[in-house]
Formats: structure tokens, sequence, C-alpha cells
């Protein structure tokens, strides 16, 4: 895209993960928001109010056939992602997704392959945008430990455990539909720590899985343990639960990178390495905030200047496929 004119940007979903989509949209020089879809009409109007957004419709349909736009950004319920990327892709509208693109794997490469390279083509997968592993990244491409030889990476909250009376857990009153997956906390939470590790170790395998429940709340798995392996050889543990007592209701992911030379340290907000003195911090809304800033700061670069995007509807489909490997290798469903 090479006008020179502020890229029209349509809103689908005003949930709970839409205000830091259109705090980054406002940051975003060179696009607007133009209109919002939901069919929560109070939801959409309340976000319209709050981000100055002049039009607001019931649902992506009628907002696509009404409003002359550049791309959408879809923060809709997974289930009808598939339907509204193939509405925006028959009109020549770029896209971005959140994640994960498809409730299945078979799903979004049947979905990628149908748009192919009609219109630009993006998944919302921001976790690798964190200012942290940006700068881990960098550290890692100066050569700072070497060669990663082995990784830990640990997720754990108490977001599934009951705090208040006659109120759902913390989780389940931010994303009630979290109540009702039967594939929970890989598909919507993990996801986002396997891209990240596959985006820093230029590559990632799951050799071994296994998944648990220990909240009533849910249906699906809200505990998991992975072994993992990097095409470099390095081989290493990821581990995540979300009803673990005693520690915050929201998650903080505790990184190791056991280097050759040295070793990388991500806790606490604080990021260290063995060979220097220097300790980074960052606050934990800040650091949340700006991997939104970050991937749709992308996505408008990349529309702008023809660059393929980093997290493309294609090269996602390997973080999916990962996804996948854990529930087969775990046997989840149970049963299945």
């Amino acid at each position: 895209m090479t006008t020179s004119s502020p890229l029209r940007i349509g809103m689908i979903g005003a949930g709970m993960i839409s205000r830091y989509h259109l705090a980054a949209w406002r940051r975003c020089p060179g696009a607007e928001v133009v209109a919002i879809a939901d069919p929560s009409e109070d939801a959409a109007r309340d976000r319209a109010a709050a981000f100055d957004i002049p039009a607001v419709y019931p649902d992506a349909g009628s907002m696509l056939d009404a409003v002359a736009l550049d791309a959408v950004d879809i923060a809709a319920p997974m289930e009808l992602h598939a339907g509204i990327c193939r509405a925006a892709a028959v009109r020549g509208i770029a896209i971005m997704c959140q994640k994960p693109l498809c409730p299945t794997l078979e799903e979004a490469r049947a979905l990628v392959a149908e748009i192919a390279d009609r219109v630009p083509f993006m998944v919302h997968e921001n976790w690798r945008f964190r200012p942290q592993y940006r700068l881990i990244r960098q550290w890692l491409e100066e050569g700072r430990i070497g060669r990663v030889r082995a990784f830990t990476m640990e997720v754990f909250s108490s977001g599934l455990i009951a705090d208040l009376p006659d109120q759902p857990p913390p989780a389940l009153r931010r994303q009630a539909f979290m109540a009702t997956m039967r594939r929970l906390t890989v598909l919507e939470g993990m996801i986002h720590q396997l891209d990240t590790l596959r985006f820093l170790l230029d590559g990632l395998a799951v050799v071994g899985a296994r998944l648990a429940r220990l909240s009533g709340h849910v249906v699906g798995e809200d505990t998991a343990m992975l072994l993992l392996q990097s095409p470099g050889g390095a081989i290493g543990t990821m581990s995540t639960s979300m009803s673990v007592p005693g520690i915050a209701s929201r998650s903080s992911d505790t990184l190791r990178l056991v280097g050759e030379r040295g070793t990388i340290i991500f806790e606490d907000w604080a990021l260290r390495w063995s060979g220097g003195p220097e300790v980074e911090r960052w606050d934990p809304e800040a650091a949340y905030q700006a991997s939104f800033d970050g991937v749709i700061a992308h996505f408008v670069e990349a529309l702008r200047s023809g660059a393929p995007f980093e997290t493309s509807a294609t090269e996602n489909l390997t973080t999916l496929a990962l996804v996948d490997d854990v529930y087969r290798l775990a046997g989840w469903p149970e049963g299945s």
C-alpha cells in the first residue's frame, strides 16, 4: 500500500483485549480506526466513545458492507475468525487476526490455503514483541552467551483459584469463555510462549507433553509440562499452571537460557545475563501494552512497505502445529 493517507482500520470485537488493541492503534502514526463491530452494542459504544471511533456496527458483515477499509483487526471469538477472514479477503481488505487463528490446525491450514496471497494476512501474535524478548533476541544475536544449550520457561498463576465468595475465579472474570474450552491453557495461553521460544531459538520441537486439570472451574487443561528441543540441539522444559495457590492471579514468565559462555535470566520482570552487571526492568502493564504497540506498528509498516510479516498467517501455522503436537503427545482431551 503506497497511499500517504492514514490507513482506515475496522476493529472487530469489543471485548476485554480490544482495549489494548485500540490503545496501540491510537499510538500508531499513519492509521486510524474508523469503525468497530460487536454484537454487544453497549460494549462497542463504550469502546467507540473511549477511542473516538465514529461508527459502530452489530457485526463484521454489516461493517464490511458499509465502510471502506484498508484493513481489519480481528479480536472476535476464535470460532468466528475463519468466517470473518474470508469475508475480508473477498473484499480485498488486509487482515490482522488474533491468535489462535482457528480452533484446530486443520481449519487454520485450510483457511490459509484458501486466502493464499489474495490479501496481506497476519496473525496478531504479540508475545514475541514484548520488549524483554526483543532484547533477549538481540543479546543472542550478539553472541553474549554463545550457542544456547539448555532452557527452562515457567508461567504460573492463581487465575483459576476462587478468591471472592459466589464469584468466578479471576481468570474467568476477565475471560469467561475459557470455562468451556476443552483445549484451554495450551491453545489459549501457552501458544504465546511456544511462539516466543520459536522466535528466540530459530525453531522448536515438542518431544514430550503431559497435561492435567487441577481446577473444577474449567473443563479443559489448566496445567502443562512440556519437553522441548531446538534445531540447534538445545533441550528444555516449559511448565505452566493457572491453579497455583499463593501467587498472583496474572501470570508472569520466567525464562532461563543456558549458553556455552553464560546464562540469560528473565524473572520478576527483570532481565540479566551472567556476563555483565546491568539489569533491565519493566513495569508489567507497560510491557504488556508495548507488545500490542509493537505488533500493530509492525503490521502497518509492512503494509506500507510491502515487507513480509514476521507473524504471517503462513508462518504462524508452525506455532499452531506445535500446539497440535502437545495435545497429540498428551492424548488430550482426555480419552482422545
